[in-house]
């Protein structure tokens, strides 16, 4: 039994000192998010990286596969589509069906991604705004951009609105007073094949 107690403590010793060093590291890589843990002692994400891994997906097939969610009902909270969808829920799971990791959070995506002004914004990319209280400057709300026609953004989102559920909404005054700004995920070069 000694015998074989010692190469186990061994063995455990050296991936407690490697996991060590690991946590150390800075840099950041899609394969491995800084962890942090958050006063309610759950674990989440830090600091995510800012490109996910696409593969092959481009972002006219998340916006395709965003449109067949249309109708799904609102649900705080939820990321599931036999339940509902809340708006970050909804991003996280459109994007999660690719196998792209993003913040789960709506407020988490205020620093991820790259800005784009409105006039180079392309469907795939993601709008942000301000929570329903005029008083909020903080993001509480998202949506996948659908489309630009006539001038005019449209986005695909949950809401919690009079709609209540997943549906395409064109800019107007209520959502630019709203209007926070527009993040790509995806690498310009999936926009222009």
């Amino acid at each position: 039994m000694k015998q074989f107690l010692l190469p186990v403590i061994l063995i455990s010793w050296m991936i407690v000192l490697s996991c060590k060093n690991d946590s150390d590291q800075t840099e950041l890589s899609p394969e491995h998010p800084v962890i942090s843990k958050a006063d309610d002692d759950s674990i989440l994400p830090s600091k995510l990286p800012v490109m996910p891994s696409p593969g092959n997906i481009d972002p006219d097939s998340l916006v395709a596969f965003s449109k067949t969610l249309l109708g799904v009902p609102y649900l705080y909270a939820s990321t599931d589509p036999a339940k509902g969808f809340d708006c970050s829920g909804f991003v996280t799971y459109v994007f999660n069906h690719f196998g792209m990791q993003v913040p789960r959070s709506s407020i988490d995506f205020t620093n991820y991604g790259r800005d784009i002004t409105p006039e180079l914004a392309l469907p795939g990319d993601l709008i942000l705004f301000t929570g329903t209280d005029s008083m909020e400057t903080e993001v509480g709300h998202m949506g996948i951009i659908e489309s630009i026609r006539n001038d005019t953004l449209h986005f695909i989102h949950s809401t919690s609105g009079k709609a209540k559920g997943v549906v395409i909404t064109p800019m107007g005054d209520y959502y630019n007073r709203r209007f926070v700004k527009i993040i790509r995920v995806f690498p310009d070069s999936l926009f222009f094949q």
